[in-house]
Formats: structure tokens, sequence, C-alpha cells
């Protein structure tokens, strides 16, 4: 679904990313880990289509993302591509609907199926009796649930996260990184989470370990027989 191959990237006279190929399959909760400077970020926008690489292709869904203009970019990273930020990034004058619905609106949906998609999602993540409520009346957990609904709205073939749970405390983590899963399972939705947090990179399918521009290794979860 997503093939990456010899990405490099620089910043000024740093060398941030030196040659990364990457694959990553429909469905799969991936997770990049690795130490502060590594990368991770950097990948996680070039692979969303936030940042061009100096260097090598990106593909998504068989799509060559580097031959798009920037409008034809804009608009296949509304239809294709979710985000969940480490801060829910959330409008404060528009309710959990409204912000759910926002990206649905740039991609031109008409208001009804817009709103029919939002309300869905916030029933999934347990939302349904807060969809009227703003931010300043949500907790941290209710609002990064509700970034997650936004992200989801268009349908997309991925969501990137980056450390989408590092704001929150233990419960609300935990019921986040689950909610992963289910969705996962519910709409075969593909994730790739950068994370500093072991405890989600264990339950993620696969888990890519990022140094110094590089990649270590991308080990999948080992097969317990019993």
């Amino acid at each position: 679904m997503i093939e990456a191959r010899n990405i490099r990237k620089s910043f000024g006279s740093l060398e941030v990313l030196k040659g990364i190929d990457l694959d990553i399959e429909k469905g799969e909760v991936v997770s990049i880990v690795g130490p502060s400077g590594a990368g991770k970020t950097t990948l996680l926008q070039i692979l969303g289509t936030l940042e061009r690489p100096d260097s090598g292709t990106v593909r998504l869904e068989n799509v060559d993302i580097g031959a798009l203009k920037r409008r034809e970019l804009a608009e296949f990273r509304n239809r294709k591509v979710g985000f969940v930020f480490q801060f829910h990034q959330l409008l404060p004058e528009f309710t959990a609907l409204e912000n759910v619905m926002i990206p649905a609106y740039i991609g031109h949906a008409a208001t009804r199926e817009a709103k029919e998609r939002a309300q869905e999602l916030l029933e999934f993540m347990g939302l349904a009796d807060r969809a009227s409520h703003k931010p300043n009346e949500l907790s941290g957990g209710e609002k990064q649930r509700v970034a997650v609904a936004r992200a989801l709205v268009n349908r997309p073939s991925v969501v990137f996260a980056d450390e989408p749970s590092g704001s929150l405390d233990t419960r609300n983590k935990n019921e986040l990184h689950q909610l992963f899963f289910d969705l996962r399972d519910r709409f075969g939705q593909t994730f790739v989470i950068v994370t500093h947090d072991d405890a989600l990179a264990r339950l993620t399918d696969r888990t890519i370990h990022m140094q110094d521009g590089m990649i270590h290794a991308a080990e999948p979860e080992p097969v317990i027989n019993e």
C-alpha cells in the first residue's frame, strides 16, 4: 500500500534521512520508534505528503506522490490521508461534531453525508453524547478521540499519528491505544504511528526502529506457539 524507496532529506547541512526503504501493507498497525533526532517525524511527514523528500520516491496506493502538483497533492491528501498529532489541534470555536466534519467539507462532501459520517464515528468512539460540546468542555482523552474521528471522516487509506498518546494519562492512553486496533478490526484501517511509548509499540503488528536517519530493524511481533 505504501512503498518508500531511498528517501533522503536534509535540513541545511544536517542529513536527517539517509536512504529509507519501507513498505507498509493495508490494514497494518505499524509503530516507528527511536531516540529523539532519529528522523521519525520527518519520515512520517514525508510518507504523509506534508514534506517532500530531497530524493527518492513514495507511492501510496500506486500513486507516485512526488509526481503530483500542489493542488493535486492537497486533494489527494484530503481523500487518502488522515493525521493525529500529540495535541488534538481541534478548533475551539466549533463543536466536536463540527470539528470532525471539517475534512469532509474541505473534500466537498454534502452536509448530510458529512454529518452522518461524523455522527457514526463519534458514536463508535463512545462520544455520541458529547457531539455538541466544544473542546474546552471535553477531557483530554475525549479531545484526542475526536481528533481520531476527524482523521477518519473521509475514509482515508492510512492514518499517520505522531505521538498520539503523549499528552494523555495512563487510562486515556490505554483506551486510545485500544481504539487504534478496534478501528483496524472494524474498518480495516491502516495506522502508522510514531511513538516513544513502549507499551504501544509492543502492541503493534510491526515495530520499525530508527536511529541516525536510518532503519535498523523492522520487527514483526513474535509468534507464540501454545
